[in-house]
């Protein structure tokens, strides 16, 4: 008995299949091989063709398939994760009428602001948790008014998640999940937000009949079977946005724990008990996997951009030629904690909304040209990065929650030995690491879905923990005291 996960990001395409009894992962793929294309028409747009999703899952699928040895008869249920924010247009023959809008497109920003102040912050914050933003319905209206001949043909909008589901089964659907990223969600009337649709001027019939993220969202049809090499009838029963399935393939589900990744940019994406809000609106807010309207759960996220992309930079820059990243942390490792006054705030990767959408660059303050050398300024790098994932977490605090246990993939920053600890000992949270992917957590989503685990906790039970990080309580008072300094010198510049 399988399992098989789809994750359909911005780079590429990946699928993974699991033995649903075992938890282990048998075979996964991904295309393209190379990063896939993003179109920029224009200064700070972004598109992507959905039929270049499909084209890629197809290749994926039949990897696996091939891979593993394993009969489609056996999979039983099929998750989705997927890329963000993305807006896909259909007709009322589900042909897509256009190139999708990603995520990190930001041609509708000036939109989502406009409607923030039309509508009044405590309107969207209370009701939306968020500012219209550059979010889906934003990018929806910015069609409306650039492209109104195109607009009038819409007969579904979607995200890149729902189109995958509508082109296996026919059927065009959303989740609540995800018309709260999209900014269609009114979590004060538990509805679809009407007031935001009146205001953009658009018809409730153009969002999809909703589904459960987790259970029955429609059946593989003979068609998507012949061409995938799939079962015709095998249901598509869970499925979510990227972060929210992060989230969930790390086994985050309940208030107090915190999911984090630190690639070139880094998130931390916690669980909130209660209907909260920033009222800066430095932090996005969405329906978690398993938020209803009697369970509040939700998912706060927030983004950081310069992460994994400063220490690169240092590597590239600082470091001695030919050094590996190893070797870099050792060198970090050999100067004391709060690099002897060096302090780096690494914002030099564009506008960061936890500063409310301020550029202040990447800032290097305490350089003594007598004491220090590139070791301090490489300690400082990690210390900078994970001091503002501490200042995002303090934000989350504000809002409520708990920080007690925060999970994370065993990849990218979490490499480092210093970049945990430095974490676990400013945030006084246990760290725990995993062994696990975006695909493989949509596959167990899948089987939580299809009844086959009787829970969360039953489906990751077998989620392989490579490691604990505790903080080192006699270490805390000098992470603290670095944080302090960092913190003082944002302060004066934002």
């Amino acid at each position: 008995m399988y399992l098989l996960g789809y994750d359909i990001g911005s780079s590429s395409v990946k699928a993974s299949l699991v033995d649903a009894l075992t938890g282990k992962c048998v075979a996964s793929a991904f295309y393209p091989k190379q990063e896939a294309e993003i179109m920029a028409p224009h200064p700070g747009w972004a598109e992507q063709h959905p039929e270049m999703w499909w084209k890629h899952l197809k290749m994926a699928t039949a990897d696996v398939l091939a891979s593993s040895n394993v009969s489609s008869q056996e999979i039983k249920a099929i998750g989705i994760s997927y890329q963000m924010h993305g807006l896909v247009c259909v007709d009322k023959n589900q042909q897509v009428l256009r190139p999708a809008i990603i995520w990190c497109d930001s041609r509708a920003v000036g939109i989502g602001e406009q409607a923030f102040q039309d509508l009044g912050s405590s309107q969207c914050l209370s009701h939306l948790l968020n500012s219209p933003g550059n979010f889906t319905a934003s990018k929806l209206a910015w069609i409306k008014r650039n492209e109104p001949e195109l607009f009038d043909k819409i007969d579904k909008v979607m995200l890149p998640g729902d189109y995958i589901a509508m082109r296996l089964s026919g059927q065009a659907s959303t989740t609540v999940s995800g018309l709260s990223e999209g900014m269609f969600w009114d979590f004060k009337q538990n509805e679809i937000a009407g007031f935001l649709l009146k205001y953009f001027g658009f018809d409730s019939s153009l969002i999809a009949d909703i589904v459960p993220t987790f259970g029955e969202q429609g059946f593989v049809n003979k068609a998507s079977a012949e061409e995938l090499g799939l079962k015709e009838g095998t249901p598509i029963t869970y499925r979510a946005g990227d972060q929210p399935n992060n989230a969930l393939s790390l086994n985050v589900f309940n208030p107090g724990e915190i999911a984090s990744t630190a690639g070139t940019s880094g998130v931390v994406y916690g669980v909130n008990g209660k209907v909260e809000y920033d009222p800066l609106s430095r932090v996005n807010t969405f329906a978690h996997v398993n938020h209803t309207a009697e369970q509040t759960r939700l998912g706060v996220l927030l983004c950081v951009n310069g992460t994994g992309i400063l220490n690169s930079w240092m590597k590239r820059n600082l470091a001695p030629e030919g050094i590996s990243y190893n070797e870099m942390n050792d060198l970090a490792d050999s100067v004391p904690i709060g690099s002897e006054g060096v302090s780096i705030l690494p914002f030099g990767n564009g506008a960061e909304r936890m500063l409310q959408n301020k550029e202040i660059g990447c800032v290097m303050h305490g350089v003594d040209f007598n004491r220090h050398d590139r070791r301090h300024l490489l300690r400082a790098a990690q210390e900078g990065i994970v001091f503002s994932f501490k200042y995002g977490i303090d934000i989350m605090q504000e809002m409520g929650m708990q920080v007690n246990k925060i999970h994370a993939g065993k990849a990218n920053m979490f490499l480092s030995p210093l970049f945990r600890d430095t974490l676990a000992g400013v945030t006084g949270a246990v760290i725990e690491l995993y062994d696990t992917d975006g695909a493989a957590g949509a596959a167990k989503g899948a089987g939580i879905g299809a009844g086959i685990y009787k829970d969360h906790d039953d489906a990751f039970a077998t989620l392989e923990k490579l490691q604990v990080i505790e903080p080192n309580a006699a270490n805390v008072p000098a992470y603290l005291e670095a944080y302090d300094r960092w913190k003082s010198i944002l302060s004066s510049l934002s």
